[in-house]
């Protein structure tokens, strides 16, 4: 009982201090004078353009909602199976080893269960010529990630559960303020030792395009640390950049596609938009936030448990479909924030350049390329849509 009563506690200050910081770093009204209304979808793109938009994402979304849902119901039963239980105290080691074996076997079950969705999704990407990676650079892309999520829940795990056997009452308090520097601290380490197993990067090279992105960068007071090219054209066909990382590791990153296929106007559009985030510290927010919401989660997580003992490996099951729940549950939350953010960096973007026409002929070459649906479901979009839609993006821009 008192173990819960420390969960709420912990719950009331994490979860306050993400209010309250949130209320006052997040942009909420990003735009002067408010954000304008879509412009209609016909002012931008043709019948044609928007039907294979809509056929594409529309197949693409069935299969990924199908395998969001197929994941949870394999962990919840996972997490409800005495038999599992049983067959995680059996697990070779002592506890922390039993744990991490648990992690993993529990994480390829829940990989194998979706692995025929991945692999529709993959072939749905292939056939609209998004992508001309092999199957086997998409199989070894697909097992390194999944070995980072296995290192990095893993890791968490071992923490709640060590924590938990040496603090039985107070183990959310320490297990809170422990996951919360966790995050601030993948947050730094993320550019420099996540991403290379993923893609190569090299410096953008001298000429027009750098000479902007010095330029736009002393104009809106930005210390860059590097500007990098992505090799991530032998991955996919789509246009991005983003910025990640903060302090020593911040770096603004070009896909090599975006460098070599789109006029300097629109290029240096993107890389306006990537340092008003980096003005605006925008990586260190979203970590603070991150760290917060990781807290906020722990305290809900003793709540959750009620008397069912965190100490014991046997519950890895459970914190992983709660895991997984939780992280679907806060999607809307995480989205309708990042869409503030990613709007304040469009009207940054546009201040800055001075190029509204570049601006759109921009947002219209990313969404041909990428087959973004212009009127996506309002639902989905509410749930997981991290940016403003395409015809928001334009009408900003007009006006």
């Amino acid at each position: 009982m008192r173990a819960r009563r420390v969960s709420l506690g912990v719950l009331l200050v994490a979860g306050g201090a993400f209010v309250v910081l949130s209320a006052v770093l997040v942009p909420w009204s990003p735009v002067p004078g408010g954000t304008p209304s879509p412009v209609p979808v016909e002012d931008v793109f043709t019948a044609t353009e928007v039907a294979r938009a809509e056929d594409f994402t529309g197949t693409l979304w069935t299969w990924s909602a199908l395998s969001m849902l197929v994941n949870l119901a394999v962990l919840a039963l996972l997490a409800a199976s005495a038999r599992v239980r049983a067959a995680v105290s059996r697990l070779p080691g002592p506890w922390w080893a039993q744990a991490l074996l648990a992690v993993l076997v529990v994480e390829v079950v829940s990989r194998l269960a979706t692995l025929t969705f991945s692999v529709l999704q993959r072939r749905h990407v292939l056939d609209a010529g998004l992508s001309d990676q092999s199957w086997a650079g998409f199989a070894r892309d697909a097992a390194v990630s999944e070995a980072v999520d296995v290192a990095v829940t893993g890791l968490l795990v071992v923490v709640l559960v060590g924590v938990a056997r040496r603090w039985r009452t107070a183990w959310p308090a320490v297990v809170g303020v422990t996951v919360a520097v966790l995050v601030a601290l993948g947050s730094f380490a993320y550019p420099v030792v996540v991403e290379p197993l993923f893609n190569r990067f090299t410096p953008l090279p001298d000429g027009e395009l750098r000479s902007g992105v010095l330029a736009l960068a002393e104009a809106e007071g930005v210390p860059v640390d590097e500007v990098l090219v992505s090799d991530a054209s032998r991955r996919t066909t789509t246009l991005n950049a983003y910025v990640s990382g903060f302090g020593g590791t911040r770096r603004v990153v070009l896909y090599d596609n975006l460098v070599e296929d789109v006029p300097t106007r629109e290029a240096l559009t993107v890389v306006a938009h990537e340092l008003a985030h980096a003005r605006n510290d925008d990586v260190l927010v979203g970590t603070a936030l991150g760290a917060l919401g990781a807290a906020t989660a722990v305290g809900l997580l003793g709540v959750a448990l009620g008397r069912r003992r965190l100490g014991d490996p046997r519950v890895v099951p459970v914190l992983l479909v709660l895991l997984a729940a939780g992280t679907l549950v806060t999607a809307p939350v995480q989205s309708g924030i990042s869409r503030r953010i990613e709007l304040r960096a469009d009207v940054e973007s546009l201040r800055y350049t001075g190029d509204p026409d570049g601006f759109v002929a921009l947002q219209r070459r990313l969404a041909l390329r990428s087959l973004a649906d212009p009127t996506p479901p309002a639902l989905w979009h509410w749930a997981f849509g991290s940016h403003p839609t395409v015809l928001v993006r334009v009408a900003l821009a007009r006006s």
